[in-house]
């Protein structure tokens, strides 16, 4: 599709699964989670009634791998009928704690489409998750030289893109959010008359899955790559 990025002056970049791999972290440790659970209910059962937690919980705890690790709890109570051991308690939370730990695995490109793009553009970092969370992974990353600001929502809807957007005196008309998610990266910016451009990651969290109709929105760019970004704005 044709696309004008002429206007645009600030560049929003997402985080998880779009500057580094986060996904595939939680995947691994719902596998883990359910094998510590076997003895109560099947693997489907289980990755079910976890998700069903929650999304209950997600007012609550918000995103993030701290609200994931109370969500398990609560879950491996449920499921066992209260049994659960507090040994097998005390795993779970390693579980959460070596998520946290785990190095940060930059996808491929993002330092260089970074690096070409930060005397050119105002560059921001906009994602969900835990405050403390997000700070250690954007440090750990090597990235943060290359961002004016970093922002962690509670949220990605349009008010509170809207309202960010108000505080940090930018234009909507020159602004560009890049991300994975569809629903939370693509959606909301072009509903408040912004520019998006979605770069899918190989797995998305079901909670963030759109209907088919949402995808066939044809006013954004789809990339394979980040780099593929130096396409339309490297010029």
């Amino acid at each position: 599709m044709e696309v004008d990025f002429s206007n645009i002056k600030v560049i929003g970049f997402d985080a998880d699964d779009t500057l580094w791999v986060n996904e595939t972290y939680f995947r691994d440790t719902e596998e883990r989670f359910a094998e510590l659970l076997e003895d109560y209910e099947t693997k489907n059962k289980v990755d079910q009634e976890l998700f069903k937690m929650e999304m209950a919980n997600l007012d609550i705890y918000g995103y993030g791998i701290k609200g994931f690790m109370l969500s398990m709890i609560e879950s491996a109570l449920d499921l066992s009928n209260n049994q659960i051991s507090q040994t097998t308690i005390a795993q779970i939370l390693d579980l959460g704690k070596k998520m946290i730990a785990h190095p940060v695995e930059l996808l491929d490109g993002v330092e260089e489409v970074l690096s070409k793009l930060v005397d050119k553009y105002r560059l921001i970092v906009l994602t969900k998750g835990d405050l403390l969370d997000q700070e250690r992974k954007l440090e750990k990353s090597g990235l943060s030289k290359y961002f004016h600001h970093v922002e962690v929502l509670s949220d990605k809807k349009e008010t509170n893109y809207s309202n960010l957007l108000e505080h940090l005196n930018i234009d909507v008309k020159e602004f560009l959010m890049i991300g994975n998610s569809l629903k939370s990266d693509v959606l909301p910016i072009l509903n408040i008359g912004a520019k998006a451009v979605h770069v899918p990651f190989h797995t998305t969290w079901a909670h963030e899955m759109v209907s088919e109709e949402d995808e066939l929105v044809n006013n954004h760019l789809k990339l394979n790559s980040l780099k593929d970004i130096l396409k339309y704005l490297d010029n």
